[in-house]
């Protein structure tokens, strides 16, 4: 373990964050929201912490190591976190407690969309650009981007490429450079944004709106200005475009990185996980805007508008509302909940266990349904006609195992905190996921749960955005033996 190494890493990305706070302190300039002193003592504190971490060990030049880069990655974003936080602990509005600032900024950062603050439409422009600002940050990992920077800085990239990354398979780089990796996924993922914060402006959106928009949109994050959300707007237009970029962004990159190289589409037909997605999210929206059609819940135009849009935001793990699915009729509430667990594509900017997992989990149980006719047969896995590795079957299988049994832990405390059980069930579910909205107390927000139950859903947060294993690893002892 190299302590120095991450030292100096921890430092550079600590500065670098600093950063971001400066365009809230001109946009609380700009608007005189008098929130710009919170947010110059917030980038002034976590420069400085960053300076005085990276001066003793800047002249260090060593190749990250694969167990150096999980802690990196780790330490980054509980730390960032924690750093996140100040701005939104120091300005007077919405005056917000140290573990309520703590889980905004986490709930940003992560994507997850889950907050504890009501009158977003009251709140200074600046603070509400910044929630934005992070979760759009978020969404592609700033981990990624600094890939694209600290090489330049004499520090490789290739373990933190590893470590965040999501999906089964992690090793297959889009160029043969991981930099041109990272810079390729970030053009990718500003040029989407660009887009859709074009379309918000052209459909009606205010400018500062369309902006905000677009950051947690194209970050599936689900943060908005407003408490209605996208139903604020009350736009069939605007809600058409959160679809369509909601979609795009929650299908791997890799993906939209060869569509861009090739200046084709084909290959995402022929992308299993791609179809799987679309069958999943297809079947839930009929079935959706069918159970709303035929309970007479709306006609049937608004059934579709509705049904879709919800079942999109839900199920990509994003959070907008423009109708409070919670008070939906039959099993629609948790049909809807269920398919976050899905959630988006490997390699996306989306939250829950992944599609290919789902899709490997459900295609191994069908190999053992055959074994059991043919006991002496060899029956491989095989997605788009390539053969999975036991290896990546026995690494999905650990993954849900573990899931399932955190997912019982936290559960239980929250049980234990109080809360009700459909309330618990879907704020673990909702955190853990990445998804933001729950049923029950924290359906419209979570400010109103014990400060402990809000610990509980940080660290679910943050197990989440990680995938779990990233996090976990560096409780093991294997991990810190030389």
């Amino acid at each position: 373990m190299n302590i120095v190494i991450t030292m100096r890493i921890l430092g550079l990305l600590l500065m670098l964050f600093s950063t971001t706070m400066m365009p809230s302190i001109l946009i609380s300039a700009y608007y005189k929201d008098g929130a710009h002193l919170a947010f110059i003592a917030g980038m002034s504190i976590t420069f400085i912490t960053g300076f005085i971490t990276w001066l003793p060990v800047r002249r260090e030049r060593k190749e990250l190591r694969t167990r150096d880069g999980f802690l990196v990655v780790v330490l980054f974003w509980t730390v960032l976190s924690l750093f996140g936080a100040i701005p939104l602990f120091l300005t007077e509005t919405p005056n917000l407690s140290f573990t309520d600032s703590v889980f905004e900024s986490v709930s940003g950062l992560s994507t997850t969309g889950a907050t504890v603050i009501t009158g977003l439409d009251g709140l200074p422009e600046s603070i509400l650009f910044y929630r934005q600002l992070i979760q759009w940050l978020g969404g592609m990992g700033i981990i990624v981007l600094a890939i694209a920077i600290l090489p330049m800085l004499g520090v490789g990239g290739m373990q933190l490429y590893r470590a965040e990354i999501p999906g089964p398979v992690k090793d297959n780089k889009l160029t043969p450079r991981i930099t041109e990796t990272a810079k390729a996924l970030w053009y990718i993922y500003l040029a989407l944004t660009v887009l859709c914060a074009g379309a918000y402006w052209i459909a009606g959106m205010s400018f500062f709106d369309a902006i905000c928009h677009s950051f947690s949109t194209v970050a599936i994050g689900g943060f908005s200005t407003h408490d209605a959300s996208i139903g604020y707007f009350d736009s069939a237009a605007i809600e058409l475009i959160g679809i369509i970029f909601m979609l795009i962004s929650t299908v791997n990159f890799s993906l939209h990185f060869l569509a861009w190289r090739e200046r084709s589409v084909r290959h995402y037909f022929y992308d299993p996980e791609f179809k799987f997605f679309l069958f999943l999210m297809t079947l839930t929206s009929v079935s959706t805007i069918g159970v709303l059609w035929l309970t007479e819940t709306y006609d049937i135009s608004d059934a579709f508008r509705h049904g879709l849009f919800e079942v999109v935001s839900v199920a990509t793990t994003t959070g907008f509302g423009v109708a409070d699915f919670s008070q939906w009729p039959s099993v629609l509430p948790f049909t809807l909940f269920l398919a976050a667990f899905v959630g988006g594509c490997a390699g996306s900017t989306g939250g829950g266990m992944k599609v290919i997992r789902v899709l490997l989990i459900l295609k191994q149980g069908i190999r053992e349904i055959k074994r059991l006719v043919h006991p002496s047969a060899i029956i491989p896995v095989k997605l788009g006609g390539r053969s999975v590795p036991d290896r990546v079957i026995e690494a999905v299988w650990g993954f849900f195992s573990v899931y399932m049994m955190l997912f019982v832990a936290m559960l239980i405390g929250l049980l234990a905190t109080g809360l009700d059980q459909v309330t618990a069930w879907s704020a673990v579910g909702s955190a853990l996921n990445n998804l933001g909205p729950g049923l029950g107390d924290v359906s419209a927000h979570y400010g109103d749960i014990p400060d402990t139950a809000k610990w509980i859903l940080i660290v679910a947060m943050l197990l989440g955005r990680l995938e779990i294993f990233t996090l976990l690893v560096l409780f093991t002892p294997m991990f810190w033996r030389r």
